[in-house]
């Protein structure tokens, strides 16, 4: 057995959080309610660094964060970003399952390397995804199960997005996240996706998978428009995020090998604005 390395720290985790595409905690929100929406991203953004990043047995260390996150419902969390989590899952009673689920959603970025179809793919983000929403929308104390239906169309969206930012840091990994029957239907193949240069083929199912992206994202306008206030910006940031991403990365003429495309600040506010008037507006019809 290789031994793992030690668990990222609490800074580095943090850290990364303004190089999301969307505001992890709008300093628009209360600041106690951004210290558990923090808590909540570091616990995912922990399990994704250690999926991705560390040295060594992955699953081990893996299986150490699911022993943490026990402890930390207990109180009795070593690492200081379960530590972090433990107000969090008591405050709010949050049930372990969603966190499970971002854990294993790791363990099978370790032997799941490819996605033969779409619906594989939108299995892999309720697990990878999903969960984060669900949480989000228990924080504040909005959850239903209707609306966290729509907040898993908005999340898996936004993991479609980050995976067509990241085509070329996934390949790297030798992993694909585009589907491959997307791919063989426009002629792209694999060797495509690990040039130094976007193809047209491959423009062709970026654009493809851009619009399912923007499509999912359509239901943050019915799930706002049931929300009080705080939440609301919350959800519309999330949503605006990835809508922007998604312009950010056409704006590029879809070329996402051979540089970052990421959301433009002003193009993320404006997005944010045209969210939170959808959500005020009544419904047509």
């Amino acid at each position: 057995m290789v031994t793992p390395d030690p668990p990222p720290g609490a800074d580095t985790v943090l850290g990364q959080a303004g190089a999301e595409n969307f505001p992890v905690a709008s300093h628009l929100l209360p600041r106690a309610i951004r210290a558990h929406l923090l808590a909540v991203y570091g616990f995912a953004r922990l399990a994704d660094d250690i999926g991705d990043e560390a040295g060594g047995d992955r699953l081990l260390l893996l299986d150490w964060l699911t022993r943490e996150l026990e402890l930390s419902a207990a109180g009795r969390a070593t690492h200081p970003l379960l530590q972090r989590l433990t107000p969090t899952i008591q405050r709010f009673d949050l049930p372990l399952d969603p966190f499970l689920r971002l854990i294993e959603a790791n363990r099978r970025d370790q032997v799941v390397l490819r996605y033969e179809t779409f619906e594989e793919l939108v299995a892999y983000c309720r697990l990878s995804a999903t969960p984060v929403g669900e949480l989000v929308l228990r924080i504040f104390e909005v959850s239903s199960p209707d609306r966290i239906a729509l907040s898993d169309d908005v999340c898996i969206a936004l993991q479609i997005v980050e995976h067509l930012q990241d085509v070329a840091e996934d390949a790297a990994r030798d992993r694909i996240y585009l589907p491959q029957s997307d791919l063989r239907a426009f002629g792209c193949p694999e060797a495509a996706v690990r040039a130094s240069r976007t193809s047209p083929q491959l423009r062709a199912v970026l654009r493809y998978e851009g619009g399912r992206a923007r499509r999912l994202l359509s239901s943050a306008v019915p799930l706002t428009r049931q929300l009080p206030v705080q939440p609301r910006i919350a959800v519309c940031g999330f949503a605006a995020g990835g809508m922007a991403a998604i312009d950010a990365i056409e704006s590029a003429g879809y070329e996402v090998l051979g540089q970052k495309c990421r959301p433009h600040p002003l193009r993320l506010g404006l997005r944010l604005v045209g969210g939170m008037l959808a959500a005020s507006s009544k419904r047509s019809g």
